[in-house]
């Protein structure tokens, strides 16, 4: 991943490929690409690391083609070189990609049985070979990729460019974005309509599970299943691609259905998804030398360190302290020189974590910011950076920030397991494959918007609502009632559901939603015996669970959401998505602007 483009037009195109990409630097990236066709063959140029390279590298060798398609690439499988670098080209077509197949392993294996021979460290090799594949069984371009792509597991947004084909691109999205535009005897792909601002204004956003053949006079989208489709075609303003909502009404669900494309972004940065590691971490102390973590943050950031601290406690046996950090700056807690304080916020602004970072120094302890600004106070005062690459936030109630909060925290935990020998290589394993797979259960999860969208309704008649969990859940049910309250300004409140019997259970009645977030895991049962103390005061239960957990809970309830089963690790990452969505639609639904509610900064830059 990161960036993608493609133009079917009326000159040559690789010039316009390249400012393109330029306008998706953004997001971050190593190496990028061009491909056109020149006389009808394909031909592509790439370099390693920034676009200058590659202007460079086509002011010497230009391509001539009046269609092609170009990428900008932040390395998942493989080193940031050329050779990985996108678009990846067979002698029948070339295609770049954003996201993680996650079972390109299998795939690969399986052409490798058939003597297919793999010049790259990727998993978007494997989609190159796989529809080549199928073209030499006589399939044409369009039905070879409409036969790969229920093969691929994973989230990901494709763009493809056919050897003899002067008229034809065909592109795909599941859990990442892709856009298409429109001109006049021309037609774009883009993985964000930023990059086609210079081209049109006229914008269709391609759904989850969509694929499109597009050629100069036009496009033809077809659903996940193959059935015909037709989608809205919307009308951009100049200047509204800086901050554009896409084919959403809110920047706050943008930034939900972004969560499976940023995550993607952020695990490609922490992860060796070949060979199934954490990558080694810029620490600025050893792991294995220390006693205690002490955490600060505010807000969501701070309910994304209770999860951490879960985390850390669990994979690396290393204890941890978290405050809040407008108390951690002034309860003068005693930190050992030398030892660590973690500091987490999404814009590296917030007065109160910095403080709380300023503190530690003081005490002569190493700091180390989770931040989604690298060019941030907190950034730059910080002995090392753990960056989390959400990207731009706008929505004020954070959601994808703090999903890569959680990303970034647990592979650090990861990581402090096997520098304290606490956490076995083959443990090690199952967690980085269960990373790998988040994307793509993220777009899983999102599927349920519909039934939570409808739930919202029943929510939104509250004037209470409570959240329960236990583990790694209850910070998330505090995380749910938070979203709630800020966005739709009902009173919520998240407890662990152990706590239930300690003051909270006198608040059930008849009216009360109850929250309950519960994987089918090692302490469901528990939980469900609160639900049953919820029933039995005639509490109105929302389950969130798996499918075992739904038929394990045994109760009725006004509503059960099933989310995909998951590895006990990552299911805060999973069962985020429909407390976001459940906030977000009952804000809806009410009235209120969720982007912008009331009283509320998107950094709070003072005490």
């Amino acid at each position: 991943m990161c960036g993608i483009v493609g133009i079917l037009g009326k000159s040559a195109v690789a010039g316009q490929v390249v400012d393109s990409l330029k306008r998706l630097e953004y997001r971050g990236y190593d190496s990028a690409g061009v491909a056109t066709l020149e006389h009808g063959r394909l031909t592509r140029r790439r370099a390693e690391g920034k676009l200058v390279n590659l202007e460079l590298r086509l002011s010497q060798e230009p391509l001539s083609g009046t269609i092609g398609i170009g990428h900008t690439r932040w390395a998942t499988h493989g080193r940031p070189n050329e050779i990985n670098a996108h678009p990846h080209a067979t002698d029948r077509l070339a295609v770049v990609h954003n996201g993680i197949i996650e079972n390109f392993r299998e795939l690969k294996a399986e052409l490798e049985a058939k003597g297919v021979r793999f010049e790259t460290e990727t998993d978007t090799e494997v989609v190159a070979q796989l529809v080549t594949h199928e073209m030499r069984g006589d399939k044409g371009p369009a039905e070879a990729v409409a036969a790969v792509l229920p093969r691929l597991r994973g989230a990901f947004a494709l763009a493809f460019l056919f050897d003899g084909e002067e008229n034809l691109l065909i592109g795909a999205r599941r859990g990442s974005p892709l856009a298409i535009g429109h001109g006049d005897g021309e037609m774009y792909l883009g993985s964000d309509a930023l990059a086609l601002a210079p081209f049109t204004d006229q914008i269709t956003y391609m759904e989850e599970g969509d694929w499109a053949v597009l050629s100069r006079s036009g496009v033809e989208i077809r659903t996940a299943e193959g059935a015909p489709v037709k989608r809205q075609r919307q009308q951009i303003p100049t200047g509204a691609y800086a901050a554009d909502k896409g084919n959403h009404r809110h920047f706050m669900a943008k930034e939900i259905y972004e969560q499976p494309e940023v995550v993607a972004r952020t695990l490609a940065h922490y992860i060796d998804m070949a060979r199934g590691r954490v990558c080694p971490v810029d620490m600025p102390v050893d792991f294995a030398r220390l006693d205690r973590i002490s955490i600060a943050a505010c807000g969501t950031a701070y309910l994304a360190g209770m999860v951490g601290k879960y985390w850390f406690e669990r994979f690396a046996r290393l204890p941890v302290e978290i405050d809040v950090a407008s108390e951690f700056r002034y309860r003068e807690a005693p930190l050992e020189k030398g030892g660590l304080t973690l500091v987490i916020s999404q814009s590296g602004e917030t007065a109160d974590t910095l403080a709380s970072l300023r503190y530690a120094k003081q005490c002569g302890q190493n700091v180390l910011a989770v931040v989604n600004v690298p060019t941030s106070t907190i950034a730059r005062e910080s002995t090392a950076v753990a960056p989390t690459l959400a990207g731009i936030e706008v929505g004020v109630a954070s959601t994808k920030a703090f999903l890569c909060q959680l990303t970034v925290l647990l592979c650090l935990a990861v990581a402090a397991g096997r520098a304290r020998g606490t956490l076995s290589a083959e443990d090690e394993r199952g967690i980085v494959d269960a990373l790998i797979g988040v994307p793509g259960l993220l777009a899983e999860a999102l599927k349920g918007e519909r039934q939570i969208e409808v739930l919202a309704r029943e929510i939104a008649k509250a004037t209470d609502v409570l959240y329960l969990g236990r583990g790694t859940s209850y910070p998330l049910a505090m995380e749910g009632a938070l979203k709630l309250k800020e966005i739709s300004y009902i009173h919520a409140e998240g407890y662990a559901a152990g706590e239930l019997k300690h003051g909270p259970i006198a608040l059930i009645d008849e009216r009360m939603p109850v929250i309950v977030i519960a994987p089918y895991d090692a302490v469901f049962e528990k939980t469900a015996s609160n639900m049953q103390e919820v029933a039995a005061r005639g509490g109105r239960i929302v389950l969130l669970t798996d499918e075992r957990g739904a038929a394990e809970a045994g109760l009725e309830t006004l509503a059960t959401v099933k989310l995909p089963e998951v590895h006990p690790a990552v299911a805060p990452l999973i069962y985020t998505v429909p407390v976001q969505l459940l906030a977000y639609h009952t804000a809806v639904f009410m009235g209120k602007d969720v982007d912008q509610p009331r009283n509320l900064a998107k950094s709070v830059t003072v005490e």
